[in-house]
């Protein structure tokens, strides 16, 4: 299995790459952990195009998992992937504007990743709601765009695959 996505590694596929780099960070298949790498994997991946790179690279220079920490490295590279679409990216930019206090900005990311079908963006509105942080005209949009989502996404394979546990 290495053999073939170091192939398409080779080859400059970008999804390639990240899994690739997720494999040495978790130290699976017979990989040893090995977090610089993965930190290059994943950077070379973004640059061609991988939201999911952009993502965890995120995720590293956010909290300093493997990385001196660099919160606006992390902040950037969610907003490259979320930019495109990638959802979880734009729950934790969410999370990462609630953290710092900008709690109507945070609101706004979630409420796009709740029309996106991100059930914890739509959580955190709620919570943001009880607060008093966030309008009950926003609540019920993220709900609504929640709705729509999983709604859009229903098809015949995906509830059969769910009855299987695939």
């Amino acid at each position: 299995m290495l053999a073939m996505i170091q192939k398409r590694v080779d080859k400059g596929d970008a999804e390639a790459m990240y899994h690739l780099g997720e494999q040495h960070f978790l130290g699976k298949h017979g990989l040893a952990r090995d977090v610089p790498r993965a930190i290059e994997l994943w950077t070379e991946a973004a640059e061609l195009g991988s939201l999911d790179a952009h993502h965890h690279l995120g995720i590293m220079h956010y909290t300093g998992d493997g990385v001196e920490q660099d919160k606006p490295r992390g902040i950037h590279h969610w907003q490259e992937a979320a930019m495109k679409g990638q959802v979880t990216s734009r729950n934790n930019l969410g999370a990462a504007e609630d953290q710092n206090g900008n709690h109507q900005l945070a609101v706004q990311h979630w409420i796009i990743s709740a029309e996106m079908g991100n059930e914890q963006s739509l959580d955190n509105i709620k919570d943001m709601f009880k607060k008093g942080l966030a309008t009950k005209d926003q609540y019920a949009e993220a709900l609504i765009g929640y709705r729509d989502s999983i709604e859009e996404m229903k098809s015949p394979q995906r509830e059969e695959a769910k009855r299987l546990g695939v």
